[in-house]
C-alpha cells in the first residue's frame, strides 16, 4: 500500500515543481548595463579575505556532507565583520572588474547577503519563513544592497545579473539559499583565480550527492528541484538535462543516467542549513 501511494504521489510532486518553476523570475537583464560591463585584465582586486575568515569559522560539513552554518555561534564581532565586508563590497564598481572577477564578486555578495539575512532573523526553521508580508515566500525580493547607485535584491543579483550575463549553469552550484537541499555553501570565498576549478568541483559534488541526483529503491530517478526550476539553464528539455548530468556524474551514476528515460520526481529540502539542526 505504501509503495502504491508513493507511485501515486510522484507525478503530483513533479507537477508541483513545474508550477513552482513558473513562479520564479525569468533570466532578464537589467535595463542599465553599467553593472555588467567588464574590464580588461588585470582588473581591480577585491579583497574577500573577511568573508573567507567568517566562513572558515562558521561553516563545516555534517555527517552527510551537508555544509552547515553555525548561525547561533556567530559572535558580535564576527557579525560586525560581515557587515563591514558587505559595506565594502557595495563600494566596488563592477565595471572595473574582469569577467571572472565580476562573477566571483556577485557570488560572494549574494551568499554573504543571504547569511546576513538569516542572522538577522535567527532562529528560524527555514529561509522561506523570513517574509515581508502575507504573500511573501522569502527575502529574495527585499532590497538588500546598493551597487553603483543601483538598489538590488537577491533576485536581481541572481536572475537579472548573473544568469543572463554569464550564461553559466554551474552558478546554481555556487549561489547558496541557506537550505539543506541547496548545493553547499563553500567554506571560503569565491575567487577569480580559482573560479573554474571551484565551479567544476561544486558541480561534481552536487550531481553525485543524493540531494542533487538519486535513484530510489524502485529505480526511479529523483532530481533536485534546481533542475526543473532552472531547466533552461541546463538544457532545452528533460532528456537534455539528464544527459547534462551524466557529464558530471561518477561512472556508476553515469551508467544509470544513460538508461533513464525520464525524471520521476523532483525534491528539495528547505530546512535551514543550521549547524544546530545538523548536530
Amino acid at each position: 500500500m505504501r509503495q502504491f501511494l508513493i507511485l501515486m504521489l510522484l507525478p503530483l510532486l513533479a507537477a508541483c515543481a513545474s508550477v513552482e518553476r513558473l513562479a520564479l523570475p525569468a533570466a532578464t537583464p537589467l535595463p542599465d548595463t553599467a553593472l555588467t560591463r567588464d574590464a580588461p585584465p588585470p582588473g581591480e582586486r577585491v579583497d574577500h579575505g573577511d568573508w573567507t575568515r567568517f566562513l572558515t569559522r562558521y561553516v563545516a560539513p555534517d555527517a552527510r556532507g551537508v555544509n552547515r552554518v553555525a548561525y547561533g555561534q556567530v559572535s558580535a564581532a564576527d557579525g560586525a565583520l560581515l557587515d563591514d565586508y558587505l559595506t565594502e563590497l557595495q563600494t566596488v564598481d563592477p565595471a572595473n572588474l574582469t569577467r571572472d572577477q565580476q562573477l566571483a564578486y556577485w557570488i560572494n555578495l549574494y551568499n554573504a547577503l543571504t547569511v546576513d539575512v538569516v542572522l538577522e532573523a535567527y532562529p528560524v526553521p527555514s529561509i522561506r519563513d523570513i517574509k515581508d508580508g502575507p504573500l511573501s515566500i522569502g527575502p529574495w525580493g527585499r532590497p538588500l544592497a546598493v551597487v553603483s547607485g543601483q538598489g538590488l535584491t537577491l533576485n536581481d543579483i541572481e536572475h537579472r545579473i548573473i544568469r543572463p550575463t554569464f550564461n553559466e549553469p554551474r552558478i546554481h552550484y555556487a549561489l547558496n539559499c541557506a537550505a539543506v537541499g541547496c548545493p553547499n555553501l563553500m567554506a571560503r570565498a569565491w575567487e577569480a583565480k580559482t573560479l573554474e576549478r571551484d565551479l567544476a568541483a561544486a558541480e561534481h559534488a552536487y550531481v553525485n550527492d543524493p540531494r542533487g541526483v538519486r535513484f530510489d529503491d524502485q529505480g526511479r530517478l529523483i532530481l533536485s528541484k534546481i533542475y526543473i526550476w532552472f531547466r533552461e539553464d541546463f538544457g532545452p528539455n528533460e532528456q537534455a538535462v539528464i544527459a547534462y548530468l551524466g557529464t558530471a556524474a561518477d561512472p556508476e551514476l553515469q551508467q544509470r543516467l544513460k538508461q533513464a528515460r525520464r525524471v520521476n520526481a523532483y525534491e528539495y529540502d528547505w530546512a535551514l542549513n543550521d549547524a544546530a539542526a545538523g548536530s
